[in-house]
């Protein structure tokens, strides 16, 4: 599929800056978590529950796309930590509900603090036109993500 020289160049520029505020989105991470004695998946963990409230192990599980084993592992981990709570569900006593503990919310929060802030100042520049574009294109990009992490898992799963 040919395109004019200036989309090509625009496609290669957008492209380019995917990949590097990927790397460096992930580099981030590694670096909130090392600062905060933790690994990212235990961010990724705390970070859905502190948006959830509570999650079972199984639904903590689907969202970090760890199998359950890695997952009990991390919980009782962040349990001794004093990150969650982690109780049977009285409806159901093979499931284990946990919780975000919320004194521990703000300390989570905080080396996001200074981002979050300039993060607000950048949006605060775009049109809501463009903040639905940036959301729609954004909303895209995780449905294709949830797609690969699928299809990377059955693979591993059929290899195994």
């Amino acid at each position: 599929m040919s395109h004019e020289p200036a989309r090509a160049s625009a496609i290669a520029d957008l492209m380019r800056a995917g990949r590097e505020n990927s790397r460096l989105s992930m580099v981030f991470r590694y670096a909130v978590a090392e600062r905060l004695g933790l690994t990212v998946s235990d961010l990724e963990c705390l970070d859905y529950l502190a948006d959830v409230g509570s999650a079972t192990a199984g639904q903590v599980a689907e969202r970090t796309r760890l199998t359950t084993g890695a997952v009990t592992s991390m919980l009782r981990r962040l349990q001794h930590a004093g990150y969650v709570t982690a109780e049977r569900d009285p409806a159901d006593r093979r499931r284990t509900i946990v919780t975000m503990r919320p004194e521990r919310v703000a300390e989570l929060e905080r080396p996001y603090e200074r981002f979050a802030k300039g993060v607000g100042r950048l949006i605060d520049g775009y049109s809501v036109e463009e903040l639905r574009l940036l959301a729609r294109h954004f909303g895209h990009l995780q449905a294709m993500y949830l797609a690969e992490l699928d299809r990377l898992r059955e693979g591993e799963q059929r290899s195994a």
